[in-house]
């Protein structure tokens, strides 16, 4: 992530969850039933690969290939060796635990491999209302279980780069401790972390903070304890570990010691002063205690840094730093050795931010260094790397910098550097945007280059602000905090670069013209430059505005149905308007600043707007407003509304908080009067999509509290009845940014997360008639099968089946059949939707993947659990066609 880091999405949630409003009126009731009950849904992420922070990387130290990344705002993944993939491990966070999205540390059991611990929560402040938690898993994240704490714990905050705070007895791994901040001390659970108490007798609570000026309590908070570290050979297989060290964020008393397994604690002898220690890595092989220094928390500041040795068994301190501190305008913190060659260990200098990052490597316990990039003769440089971003190809960020700068870059914000403790050749590190990876650095040593690429696919972390789907040109635009947004012409394709022209750090809003879906509009944040765009190739290309005077940020903005004009309520003034492309703005009159913006999507002169519980309305292209005399609106600013298309003046409007109006209001006279849906009870966002078959309005999708339950809703029949299509394993935490469903595909939708990406969802009801599914489709012809288990664990599995077309004609739709011999049982799906029934199994295509053709193949997943054996299924059918098994 960039310097300017703020997620707006998580603000807005802030002010929405706490800025209460008093109770109102509300507007005429209309009478509505609930359904329920999920609909099958296959869900998938928009690839964008990557887009966010990621802090921590973790191998496990038992089993070769086993790995876990973790994310600030976007929650925790597991590496998938057989696909070179993340798979994400807390979408079954929900609504009401937002929080516990944001990762501030992870342990993985390093004596049963199948148990994993995340310490979650994502802001210490008030914008996060929950206190932190840990959770625990004994099936690899597939499954959770949580320990709340009596405190918060901050994924998202200053010092979340600096850890591991969470680790596991590598000699007892019933016994946990964990590194709290805010004062809050030393943690230890001694039953696998279901019960936690503090260690009263720890010394130092650390007593750093990045800003103590701020009065918001982000970059004044105490970042506290920040690592634990086991000394292994103090141990003995059930017995705990004797030696541990702790580092707390206190630059004079950073590092403190027990060698009687936590009893008591002393401050290290003779260590540095004047630094954060922001990693503690010990090499049990040679004996040393590696530590990274850092004159700040990070992840973003460090102007100065070292490194430093310690040799466990004599108690002696050696500054092992590759350059001396006064050369150095960056701090240290990414630091690992090499299980398989002791004496190997590399760091980052994590902020240098210009031209690049460093990262460092000694093959001789850091006698000597050698650099991943020197000048040859200023400003030139050479790399004993190459660079290779054509599976991410927007890493380059469209940018042609001047020597000493490259693009791609190395990286930024690299505090998370593993080398595999099995492989000495691989090695990722985590960047603000990536995980970078390696499997030739022994290379590096040889003197021939290693190749570095992006190791991301399945780890998607991007804040979404806004979400579009036109009718014609590319299925998806969206806006993204940090890296602007993207124009998805495939959703299972990285797109080839974000929107550029300008590049916005964040984009707040977009917008295109309903009955002209090439022109296209959007705004952001902008350090220096203009703040909206103007596209006319339906989001291809860019060209810049011109902003009036005094706007600071992006706000919202709206286009006319036909394209002819924009009405725009940037952040630092009041709502402007302007035919044409933006070259000259005219100030609104009727309308107070910071109203968001919508456009009637049939008449080019009707716009809208609301603002503190009044709906504004102007019918002369943006000139003039009008407040409507309706009330019973949210009275705060936590809402999202849309005009349908297709129709004047049929606008839905969702949003309000807890303690005041919160729903659904539907208008059909352009927001003169207004109807709540009395059976929705909290409402966040709104869009439409394809109607179903046989229906007369079109798809309604909202990110809702309906009938009690908190989800994803769809509404064939225009609100009278509402089905959930997600369930409790994909919940994706915060949902309430912007949601839409596809124009050209029923049952497509679009959803906003804050960290998980754009997820998209297909039904398994292709038409949606009637609100049932279709029969299982009849393909004909031969077929064959390929079932293979990619990953096993105790009690559970993954698989991946390959359907192919071995005849002669296409196939229009399919239904495939088998039995499990096991007692195996499908837990999640993807790329396909399924029944079960005992052993026996059915699973058919889901719309977007039914077509086969002749020669082709179709390909899904699934994780399951098992009993007994985990065999493979003998026969497999395709409708009534039995199948080669390959």
């Amino acid at each position: 992530m960039r310097r300017t880091r703020i997620l707006t999405a998580v603000l807005a949630l802030a002010a929405g969850l706490l800025a209460g409003s008093p109770p109102v009126v509300a507007a005429e009731r209309a009478e509505r039933s609930v359904a329920v009950a999920a609909d099958t849904y296959s869900w998938k992420n928009a690839r964008i690969d990557g887009g966010g922070f990621v802090p921590g990387i973790v191998f496990n130290r038992k089993e070769r290939n086993l790995a876990y990344a973790r994310t600030d705002i976007g929650g925790a993944y597991r590496w998938v060796e057989s696909s070179k993939t993340w798979t994400p491990l807390l979408d079954s966070v929900g609504w009401d635990d937002w929080g516990h999205t944001g990762v501030v540390s992870l342990a993985s059991d390093p004596v049963d491999p199948d148990k994993v611990y995340v310490a979650a929560g994502t802001y210490t402040n008030s914008w996060d209302p929950g206190n932190g938690a840990i959770l625990r898993s004994s099936d690899r994240g597939a499954s959770w279980q949580k320990a709340n704490l009596p405190f918060k714990l901050g994924g998202n905050m200053p010092g979340r780069g600096m850890g591991e705070r969470l680790a596991v007895d590598p000699n007892r791994n019933s016994v946990l401790y964990l590194g709290a901040p805010s004062g809050k001390g030393l943690w230890r659970s001694t039953d696998s972390g279901v019960t936690w108490s503090q260690v009263t007798n720890f010394p130092n609570v650390g007593n750093y903070v990045a800003d103590p000026s701020d009065t918001s309590g982000y970059s004044s908070d105490n970042q506290g304890i920040v690592w634990v570290t086991f000394d292994e050979s103090t141990g003995t297989s059930g017995n705990a570990t004797r030696t541990l060290y702790v580092g707390v964020a206190d630059k004079d008393n950073a590092v403190y010691r027990s060698t009687d397994a936590g009893a008591t604690w002393s401050r290290l002898a003779g260590q540095p002063t004047g630094h954060l220690a922001h990693k503690g890595v010990l090499d049990t092989a040679t004996g040393h205690l590696y530590l990274s220094y850092s004159d700040k928390g990070g992840p973003y500041d460090g102007g100065k840094g070292q490194l430093w040795r310690y040799a466990t068994a004599t108690g002696t301190w050696t500054d092992i730093s590759p350059v001396a501190e006064a050369d150095t305008h960056y701090g240290f913190s990414g630091l690992t050795v090499d299980r398989q060659d002791p004496g190997t260990v590399m760091a980052t200098a994590y902020s240098s931010w210009w031209p690049d990052t460093q990262i460092f490597r000694s093959t001789d316990s850091g006698a000597t260094w050698t650099r991943a990039w020197d000048y040859t003769s200023y400003p030139n440089r050479a790399n004993r790397y190459t660079m290779d971003v054509s599976s991410s190809p927007w890493l380059t960020w469209g940018a042609n910098p001047s020597p000493p700068e490259q693009t791609p870059k190395l990286g930024w914000m690299t505090e998370a550097l593993e080398i595999d403790p099995f492989d000495s050749n691989r090695m990722m590190y985590g960047t603000g945007a990536t995980i970078y990876g390696t499997e030739n650095l022994r290379n590096w040593d040889s003197g021939s280059q290693f190749t570095i690429r992006p190791m991301v696919r399945g780890l998607e972390e991007t804040a979404v602000n806004d979400l579009a789907s036109p009718p014609s040109g590319a299925p998806l635009l969206s806006a993204l905090g940090d890296i602007g947004g993207f124009r998805h012409t495939d959703l299972t394709k990285v797109p080839s670069m974000m929107f550029t022209q300008p590049n916005f750090t964040t984009t707040t809003s977009l917008d295109f013209a309903e009955s002209n879906p090439d022109t296209v509009v959007r705004v952001g944040n902008l350090d220096s430059g203009p703040h909206i765009a103007f596209s006319t190739d339906n989001g291809a290309n860019w060209f810049a505005g011109t902003d009036p005077s005094g706007v600071s940020g992006g706000g919202t903005v709206a286009a006319a149905s036909d394209g002819g004009r924009f009405v725009w309520s940037p952040e630092g003034t009041g709502v402007r308007y302007t035919t044409g492309f933006g070259s000259t703005w005219s100030a609104s009159s009727g309308i107070p600043s910071g109203a968001i913006v919508e456009s009637d999507r049939v008449d080019p002169k009707t716009f809208y707007g609301f603002k503190s519980g009044k709906f504004y309305v102007s019918t002369d292209g943006g000139a003039t407003f009008t407040a409507s005399n309706a009330t019973g609106l949210p009275s705060g600013d936590s809402v999202r509304f849309k005009a349908l298309p297709g129709v004047k003046g049929d606008v839905w409007l969702a949003g309000g908080a807890p303690d005041g109006a919160y729903g659904l209001w539907h208008s059909t006279d352009g927001g003169v009067t207004w109807t709540k849906l009395s059976g929705v009870e909290q409402a966040d966002t709104i869009g439409f999509g394809k109607a179903a078959t046989g229906a007369s309005y079109q798809t309604l999708y909202t990110s809702a509290k309906i009938g009690g339950v908190r989800g994803i809703f769809r509404s064939t029949d225009k609100g009278a009845t509402w089905t959930r299509i997600n369930d409790d394993a994909h919940r994706w935490g915060w949902t309430g940014a912007a949601i839409t469903g596809d124009p050209r595909v029923y049952g497509r939708v679009y959803i906003s997360t804050n960290g998980r990406g754009v997820i998209y969802g297909d039904s398994a009801d292709a038409g949606g008639g009637g609100g049932g599914t279709d029969p299982d489709p009849e393909p004909t012809g031969p077929c064959a099968v390929t079932y293979k288990i990619t990953h096993e664990w105790p009690g559970g599995f993954q698989a991946d089946v390959r359907l192919s077309n071995t005849g002669a004609t296409a196939w229009t739709g399919w239904s495939l059949g088998w039995t499990f011999p096991g007692g195996q049982s499908i837990s999640q799906i993807w790329n396909a939707a399924h029944t079960q029934t005992g052993s026996a199994v059915t699973a058919r295509n889901i719309g977007w993947n039914g077509t086969v053709a002749a020669g082709a193949s179709v390909s899904f997943g699934f994780t399951g659990s098992w009993s007994g054996t985990n065999g493979k299924p003998a026969a497999f059918k395709l409708g009534d066609q039995s199948c080669a098994v390959t």
